[in-house]
């Protein structure tokens, strides 16, 4: 039985460079400023949570989430203000904790973070991190991370950095904790890793249907009950789109996800996306685009068959304009959650 008043509605984005009215692509700057505009709508039409990715490339423009986070902190009430992910693996984990629990202070409480090992690596390179090491990193900053939000002094060893004798570190977090979530795919030692550090799991969930990954949340049930730890929430995030109707939805979204996973195919070799196979993704695979009740059914029958306890959709793929943007945001939070509620209930 799935308690709805207890489920959370989350968007994400990654700043995205969009196009303006002739087709052209804008600053960063701007778009950053646009992404502000988003979290303060947001926070206006109900959405529980916005969460930033972190990027390192000109496809994306945001950089440092909690910077823009900071920004929509100050103008908004209510929302979680989140990351989608922080790319741990390439960060000091000393320097996340600080800056999110100023967040967190700055907010009155609002800050979350999801950290990640990241699907893009361009951050190991520009900050003098080994590929090779991509485990390794991910592992122990993650370990390190993990006694940072027990608070108090924190005494700490590894490979990837000198040793931490009771070590403070400043500011604390105010409230006494701050939430943290581990990103993951579809990687299984993921899915375990998280429930072993006993950290809320949120799963990207961004090709075919949602059933698929049944396995891993019965897998990080298993693992927490197996390290004597009661349940913890699990979400998903992934891509789509709300317009007033299915065809203007569908429309509107696929020319930016076409340029989005073109480009980022032919880095990794994949093929271009065919026409057909994203409509059978937005009919039943992993991209959520359609009318407000379209997309409410589709969250709504995620959320029920793996007993999760948030949906966060990511509402910007490759350069859609901020007003078809703020459309959709409008749509997520004033029809898509009030309708995933009622069908729940």
């Amino acid at each position: 039985m799935i308690d709805v008043t207890t489920l959370r509605f989350g968007l994400d984005t990654f700043g995205d460079v969009t196009h303006d009215a002739q087709g052209r692509p804008k600053p960063a700057a701007q778009v950053i400023r646009d992404v502000v505009e988003q979290g303060v709508l947001a926070d206006e039409v109900g959405v529980d949570a916005i969460g930033l990715g972190e990027h390192h490339r000109d496809d994306f423009s945001i950089s440092t989430p909690d910077v823009v986070l900071a920004a929509i902190a100050a103008r908004t009430n209510r929302i979680l203000l989140g990351s989608a992910v922080t790319v741990l693996s390439s960060d000091d984990p000393i320097r996340v904790f600080q800056r999110f629990s100023t967040l967190d202070a700055l907010s009155s409480g609002r800050a979350e973070v999801t950290v990640g090992r990241g699907s893009f690596v361009e951050s190991f390179p520009l900050f003098g991190y080994r590929l090779d090491d991509y485990e390794v990193l991910f592992e122990e900053k993650l370990s390190l991370f993990s006694a940072l939000l027990a608070g108090g002094p924190v005494t700490w060893s590894g490979t990837t950095r000198p040793p931490l004798d009771q070590a403070r570190v400043y500011p604390p977090v105010e409230s006494g904790g701050l939430p943290v979530w581990v990103g993951v795919g579809g990687s299984a030692a993921s899915v375990t890793r998280a429930a072993r550090y006993r950290l809320p799991l949120m799963i990207a969930i961004i090709g075919g249907p949602a059933d698929r990954f049944l396995p891993l949340v019965e897998l990080y049930a298993g693992t927490l009950e197996q390290e004597g730890v009661g349940p913890l929430p699990v979400g998903v995030h992934s891509p789509g789109h709300v317009a007033e109707t299915d065809e203007q939805a569908v429309e509107e979204f696929w020319p930016g996800y076409l340029a989005n996973v073109t480009r980022i195919g032919a880095e990794r070799g994949w093929p271009p996306p065919s026409r057909i196979r994203f409509e059978g993704e937005v009919a039943a695979g992993s991209l959520y685009v359609g009318s407000p009740e379209t997309v409410a059914r589709r969250i709504a029958t995620t959320i029920a068959t793996l007993g999760i306890d948030r949906f966060d959709l990511k509402y910007a793929s490759g350069p859609m304009p901020h007003s078809r943007l703020m459309k959709s945001v409008e749509l997520y939070g004033t029809r898509v959650i009030p309708l995933v509620r009622d069908l729940l209930s």
